[in-house]
């Protein structure tokens, strides 16, 4: 419980299969409370019940005066019910990797069912400018589709987090459709095929597929962030990220630091799972600033 006696700011990400939420100093923007929850297709119930636990957590801090920031693909239809005010989800994702990783040249992001992608370009006048490229129109290579091959494996997701990617036995999986995933997922348990080379082969043809595809022909500048639940949680979806993409910047002949380990060069940020919560706080403090 916190003893805090002063307002604070609230930002809510209702994805499509989690919610997660931040209460963040309104001053300095750090974070003081979190919470990462799935909410099982019940995205008002589990917003509810977290914002319950926010006013269990912080009972002297003036309810009155706080401020709430929604995003997300869930979010829109529950901001007048909670007072709050909504930020679009490329927006505020953005504006959390300007502020905290201001040398970051390249975002992606997996959630539960879009993939996002945000390059950082410099613009005819020197300006510093983002770039997004999303798919929000099938959950090929999104968290929902790696969830229902994990079921399909038969691994729990305290096994699945032991796993690290290795390439010498990887096996075909279509990326371009969730549907045939998890169909080219099945043939291989029925074949026998063991289940940490069918989540490496799936991880590897969920990054081939995001390189090709949300780039839009581009090449991805370093840093390289990752975010979102997926590249937050899973080991070898990480690693197979800095793996892949550095045969990317090979074959294109995109020079990067090499005397930099590859770790820092495609991270994964402490909060990864938060970052659009917290956008959403910083984007909307940032705009009633400028009105």
């Amino acid at each position: 419980m916190q003893t805090r006696t002063t307002p604070v700011l609230i930002g809510v990400d209702v994805g499509s299969t989690t919610v997660k939420l931040v209460v963040l100093d309104p001053v300095s923007l750090d974070i003081l409370w979190s919470d990462y929850q799935r909410h099982n297709t019940k995205q008002p119930e589990k917003v509810k019940e977290l914002m319950e636990a926010v006013e269990a957590a912080f009972p002297k801090s003036p309810r009155a005066l706080w401020r709430i920031f929604v995003t997300g693909s869930g979010a829109s239809p529950l901001a007048k019910h909670l007072g709050a005010k909504f930020v679009q989800e490329v927006n505020a994702v953005t504006l959390a990797v300007e502020l905290m990783h201001p040398d970051c040249g390249s975002v992606i992001e997996l959630g539960g069912q879009d993939a996002k992608i945000i390059m950082f370009q410099t613009d005819a006048a020197g300006d510093k400018v983002a770039v997004p490229s999303m798919n929000d129109k099938c959950a090929s290579g999104t968290g929902a589709t790696i969830d229902k091959c994990m079921i399909k494996v038969g691994l729990p997701a305290e096994e699945v987090v032991k796993i690290h990617f290795d390439d010498s036995k990887l096996h075909h999986v279509a990326a371009k459709c969730g549907v045939f995933a998890e169909t080219d997922i099945v043939n291989l348990v029925k074949s026998g095929i063991p289940a940490e080379e069918i989540l490496c082969s799936l991880a590897d043809a969920i990054v081939l597929q995001n390189l090709s595809v949300l780039t839009r022909g581009n090449t991805l500048k370093h840093k390289v962030c990752l975010l979102g639940g997926p590249n937050t949680y899973l080991p070898f979806l990480q690693e197979c990220w800095r793996q892949r993409i550095p045969e990317v910047w090979a074959e294109r002949g995109h020079e990067w630091p090499k005397d930099i380990p590859i770790e820092e060069l495609v991270f994964v940020p402490e909060n990864a799972q938060y970052y659009a919560a917290y956008g959403a706080c910083a984007f909307g403090v940032g705009e009633s600033a400028t009105v």
